[in-house]
């Protein structure tokens, strides 16, 4: 499916030069003139990367990104007509993944969305070997330890634990689960919970703590280690 990019700015004369080259080459774009609306749309369509003005009416561009680093690991691409070097280290340090000073190139803009949608979505071979804290799981190996006690997963599970492992905090809606469990979002959903469900009773039966939390209406994150 095709990239779905949310670009947030008060002037709609930036709104409409970046839409309209972005969707030229491919991408789907939806559009918010305030922080606000950017929550609200952000968590509605879940984009996959969102290109954010610093300076927005009703909430500013900064407490949205770190609102959205709490809920989320979608890229953030800062955009501010503000050049100093304090601004850009400032929204870097709040959770952004890259910056763009105005006036920019649009072909400019296209070629970072593009380049972070690759460096973050993993079109690099990932890890064989994922460790959060105590949860150490060997990719190649095919076999997971907690607290250095082996535990068997049965592959789906294993696949399940390893999507999320790789974004440890991050909540993976069912979808994307059924995605990481199936190649496909077609399919019963249901069947992500009846994984993790089991799942998360052998992870909690080694590490003796919660690993996996249910996100109601969403799906689930990884959220402890089981590290003692």
């Amino acid at each position: 499916m095709t990239d779905l990019i949310l670009v947030v700015d008060d002037e709609p004369k930036i709104v409409r030069l970046a839409r309209d080259y972005l969707e030229k080459n491919g991408f789907r774009v939806v559009t918010a003139a305030d922080g606000q609306a950017a929550l609200a749309m952000a968590r509605r369509e879940k984009p996959d990367l969102i290109v954010l003005d610093l300076l927005l009416p009703k909430l500013d561009g900064r407490e949205v990104c770190r609102i959205l680093r709490r809920e989320s690991g979608v890229p953030i691409i800062m955009l501010t007509a503000l050049a100093e070097e304090i601004d850009q280290v400032t929204g870097l340090e709040i959770g952004a993944d890259d910056y763009i000073t105005k006036p920019f190139s649009p072909r400019a803009l296209v070629a970072r969305v593009r380049a972070l949608l690759r460096r973050t979505r993993g079109d690099v071979r990932p890890p064989s070997l994922l460790r959060v804290g105590g949860l150490v799981i060997d990719v190649e190996k095919y076999s997971v330890t907690v607290n250095d006690a082996p535990v068997k997963l049965t592959p789906n599970e294993f696949r399940l634990l390893t999507a999320l492992a790789s974004r440890p905090g991050q909540t993976l809606t069912r979808a994307q689960l059924l995605e990481d469990l199936h190649g496909a979002t077609a399919g019963f959903d249901r069947s992500v919970d009846s994984h993790i469900k089991n799942l998360r009773k052998k992870l909690e039966a080694a590490a003796g703590v919660a690993v996996i939390e249910t996100v109601y209406g969403v799906g689930y994150r990884l959220v402890g280690s089981g590290e003692k």
